[in-house]
């Protein structure tokens, strides 16, 4: 059950290093990931920090569940590493995930509204492919069967 345990932090820990939006505006790609922006033109980082404190002037409202949803995929995180150092319980992780993922729609939405801007949701994809994958099969497994 360890290596289990081990599995799914690499898979969770993963999906905080894979861009979780992709944006493309024209010729121009920006990727979004848990610890901030990537832009393409000009090359830079801009942490998720900085965007939120920092530049909050003229931030749409609708990226703010971005926010929303890097706090859900820390919660998932500490669950999956106390899985590895204790116990896990799957349904705060799952739920988590589940979460964050759900919370990226707005931010999809948003961008999709906008003319000349295309976004892809890969973080949703990945994290929701995630917990189907790794975490669906434990909910059935609880179960008894007289």
């Amino acid at each position: 059950m360890a290596a289990d345990s081990r599995r799914r932090l690499g898979v969770v820990a993963l999906l905080g290093l894979c861009p979780w939006t992709v944006l493309v505006i024209g010729s121009e790609l920006t990727l979004v990931f848990p610890a901030g922006l990537v832009n393409t033109n000009p090359l830079q980082f801009v942490s998720i920090y900085d965007f939120f404190f920092r530049f909050t002037e003229g931030v749409p409202s609708f990226i703010e569940s971005w926010r929303t949803g890097v706090l859900l995929y820390l919660v998932a995180l500490a669950s999956v590493v106390s899985g590895v150092v204790w116990r896990e319980d799957p349904r705060i992780t799952a739920l988590s995930l589940v979460g964050a993922a759900l919370s990226q729609v707005g931010v999809l939405v948003g961008f999709n509204r906008r003319l000349g801007y295309v976004a892809l949701p890969v973080g949703t994809v990945g994290m929701l492919a995630a917990v189907w994958w790794y975490y669906w099969p434990l909910f059935g497994a609880s179960e008894s069967s007289p």
